[in-house]
């Protein structure tokens, strides 16, 4: 399970010209969901979103989560967080999970925000929205739940970090 997360002042998604779901202060959650992922995996990623400390304190420190400072939610399924751009020029979409698989799992992740006493918005699955947002900060984070099952003291993936001594598996002293 894939999410880009985005701080706003306010957000809205618009299908066929129509606002849907609109937002004040709060997070964009861009969802996609891949082969093999599962309702375990939802609620793991709701539960981590909730409490991110992502918001402001008195101090100006991210010390806050949304569940602090009650902030509002507008979820947008987007498969197109698993493209594939490694080989020629057309995205390949393989890694995501198909339509019957990902629209339950959506629905779960939501539900879980939900039961954690948030408000969320939505998109419509499988529409083509028009996603208006305001960002607060800017504060834009990515999650990925793959990455979650690798130890953190892993070696940073070589392709990142070029020739840097621990991109062949030895930390930096």
């Amino acid at each position: 399970m894939r999410a880009v997360i985005q701080r706003v002042s306010s957000a809205s998604v618009k299908v066929n010209g129509a606002i849907l779901s609109a937002i004040g202060p709060g997070l964009v959650v861009f969802l996609g969901i891949g082969q093999g992922d599962d309702p375990r995996g939802a609620e793991t990623l709701a539960q981590k979103i909730a409490d991110l400390r992502i918001f402001s304190d008195a101090h100006g420190r991210f010390n806050l989560s949304a569940q602090d400072v009650g902030a509002q939610m507008l979820v947008v399924s987007q498969f197109t967080l698993y493209a594939d751009c490694r080989r020629g020029r057309r995205p390949s979409f393989a890694q995501a999970a198909s339509p019957e698989e990902a629209a339950p799992l959506v629905e779960h992740f939501v539900e879980c925000l939900r039961g954690k006493g948030l408000t969320v918005a939505t998109g419509r699955f499988q529409a083509t929205m028009s996603v208006e947002i305001h960002n607060e900060g800017p504060v834009t984070l990515v999650l990925d739940s793959e990455l979650w099952r690798q130890s953190r003291r892993a070696p940073v993936a070589h392709w990142l970090h070029p020739g840097q001594p621990w991109a062949s598996g030895k930390r930096p002293s």
